[in-house]
């Protein structure tokens, strides 16, 4: 995979999901101050690529996360559970990116709150997302290098044109910021962090790219660059042209809720061409990036496998089971709590990852221990106020995302236990 190839792929998974799915959230936790948190975002993102540059640069692999946390913990239960919650965040991010898909191409119907009609399409763009990815990697490449160049353009035109015709001082941005709440702010970190994490799928391809070595670094750092300017554009745009009261009451759908009164019905329509593009990108590139990481793990005798009678290779197997779980998880819950879930065990990962290579790899692969330490006390931070917000306003998602984990760590846990039992059995 190219350099181009693997930005393209990159900036795929991090626009679909983060100006499409989770503008309209942050804007509800931020207030008018909300396009700050995608400032906000990007500066803790930098700060936490430095684990996964250095990592890379030094044993590039196409199961990026997986090595990095096995070299940081060995083939034990914290890298192999920590590795599968970074392939549920993964797996989480594409139905969130399918529901968004279904939401925006609904809009225009009327139809964005119909339960079913967004289950059908959602689960229609995974099972799209799979064609792609089962015709193999050129068809993923050429395919996200395509649709990145058609998103990233338009969005580029909507946000200015939208500009243009609002101005600065209308909409959310007109509004004082009074009642502001500083562990809101914080807490709609979670969410920008969610929208660039992105950038792992370039270290999850790492071993697809043109000399990694070199090229993961640069790629990871080209792509949040794109995607901060391209963040704070459409956040501009957005609260120029909507109030806070409407962004929150459109958030599933708050780009294309902004488009109409700003650049009237031609606006509107060229906006939900451009976030059903954007989202079925996503879904593509994401789902590559996950059914890649899974079969390393699986290689690694990290997770079990079942076959289930299927034919073909390991990877058409992970590739299956990667959409049946984002289908579900598309079906089972709704755009809010699916970017919680993600948030959860995101940042739970990520902070592993930091501490492993500060425990046990700083000097090998020459990182710098205050870095690392700064990484995972952002990530602490944002967590911590991520989890007090959803304790007051949403209790049961927190409740989801605990069981999830403990369920994860005791699950592998049992597995690798099992599985050394019976290689002693068997020697």
């Amino acid at each position: 995979m190219s350099l181009s190839g693997a930005v393209a792929m990159g900036t795929g998974v991090m626009i679909g999901a983060g100006i499409f799915a989770l503008t309209g959230q942050i804007a509800e936790l931020a207030g008018p101050l909300f396009p700050l948190s995608f400032i906000a975002g990007a500066l803790v993102t930098a700060l936490v690529a430095y684990s996964y540059i250095k990592m890379s640069n030094a044993w590039p692999s196409s199961g990026g996360i997986a090595m990095i946390l096995q070299k940081a913990y060995g083939p034990g239960t914290v890298a192999a559970s920590a590795s599968v919650l970074m392939a549920l965040s993964m797996v989480i991010n594409e139905s969130l990116v399918a529901r968004t898909f279904a939401t925006y191409a609904l809009r225009p119907f009327g139809e964005e709150t119909n339960g079913l009609l967004l289950s059908a399409l959602a689960l229609g763009v995974i099972v799209f997302a799979y064609l792609v990815n089962a015709a193999g990697n050129r068809s993923v490449s050429t395919a996200s290098l395509i649709m990145s160049a058609i998103k990233i353009g338009g969005i580029a035109i909507f946000a200015v044109a939208a500009i243009w015709a609002s101005g600065f001082s209308g909409g959310a941005f007109a509004e004082p910021a009074t009642g502001f709440q500083g562990m809101g702010f914080v807490a709609s970190v979670a969410f920008s962090i969610l929208a660039f994490k992105g950038f792992t799928t370039i270290t999850n391809s790492g071993g697809e790219i043109v000399d990694p070595h070199r090229n993961v670094g640069r790629t990871i750092m080209i792509a949040i660059g794109i995607c901060v300017v391209t963040y704070l554009l459409v956040a501009v745009a957005v609260g120029s042209s909507l109030s806070i009261e409407r962004i929150i009451e459109a958030r599933d759908y708050s780009l294309a809720a902004a488009a109409e009164p700003a650049l009237g019905p031609a606006g509107f329509w060229f906006t939900v061409v451009i976030a059903v593009t954007a989202t079925a990108s996503g879904v593509v590139a994401s789902v590559f990036a996950v059914s890649r990481m899974l079969t390393m793990l699986t290689e690694m005798k990290l997770i079990p496998h079942r076959h289930f009678g299927m034919k073909g290779s390991l990877r058409s197997h992970l590739l299956v089971y990667t959409v049946v779980m984002a289908g579900a998880l598309a079906v089972l819950f709704d755009l809010t709590r699916i970017a919680a879930l993600g948030v959860f065990f995101y940042l739970v990962m990520d902070m592993l990852v930091h501490w492993g290579v500060f425990r046990h790899l700083r000097r090998e692969v020459g990182a710098r221990a205050t870095v690392l330490l700064a990484a995972m006390m952002a990530d602490a931070v944002v967590l911590a106020a991520f989890s007090w917000v959803k304790l007051k306003n949403d209790p049961m998602v927190v409740l989801y995302a605990a069981i999830g984990i403990i369920l994860v760590f005791a699950g592998e846990h049992a597995f690798l236990r099992g599985r050394e039992r019976q290689d002693r059995a068997e020697s």
